[in-house]
């Protein structure tokens, strides 16, 4: 096989390009069905697998170019973080936000509740003494709104955020989706 122009940039610019959309498929796709949407997991891992025998065909065609190995590992970064990317931009389901602060708990609780978040406040003891508990459920897409919240009321209050699979009843709207005001993942809900 002679190495030429198309050997040489084409075919590993078209394998970068393939692994990219392959990768990110498979990253979003596991997104997904961790969190419940199997219709749309499975259509996405038909698309992975055809684009990923597809490509692998190629480099079996030239075998012994080092240049598609080499596409085939940069596609392959390339579309992990556009993946996350995706996932982080789309912004599906509910996390969980605990929030402890030693300062009394009661405004932060209340400021929440005015900007229509549902909060549970209790009262704990931590190492340093008391503490002040609040959890918030809410959809992934108001969690830096919050954030901004408790760094506003308390830059040293502690908090964790953990994803939540399934919500038995969410008492408030669902943000509108950034894309086009449209929720997509509507067509293919759990």
């Amino acid at each position: 096989m002679t190495l030429d122009f198309f050997h040489l940039v084409i075919i590993p610019l078209l394998i970068i390009c393939a692994r990219i959309m392959d990768v990110s498929l498979d990253t979003f796709r596991i997104i997904l069905v961790s969190k419940g949407y199997r219709t749309i997991s499975a259509v996405l891992g038909f698309l992975e697998s055809f684009i990923w025998i597809v490509v692998v065909s190629q480099i079996l065609k030239g075998v012994n170019n080092y240049l598609y190995y080499f596409a085939y590992g940069v596609g392959f970064a390339l579309g992990t973080y556009i993946g996350v990317t995706l996932e982080q931009r789309v912004s599906l389901g509910q996390v969980i936000v605990r929030i402890v602060t030693r300062l009394p708990g009661e405004k932060l609780a209340e400021y929440l509740i005015s900007k229509n978040y549902i909060v549970t406040r209790i009262d704990g003891i931590g190492t340093l003494g008391k503490v002040n508990i609040l959890f918030l459920v809410i959809h992934r897409k108001q969690l830096d709104e919050v954030i901004d919240i408790i760094k506003e009321y308390n830059p040293n209050a502690f908090y964790t955020v953990e994803d939540v699979r399934t919500v038995s009843v969410m008492h408030q709207k669902k943000p509108r989706s950034k894309i086009y005001n449209v929720n997509f993942f509507k067509f293919f809900q759990r």
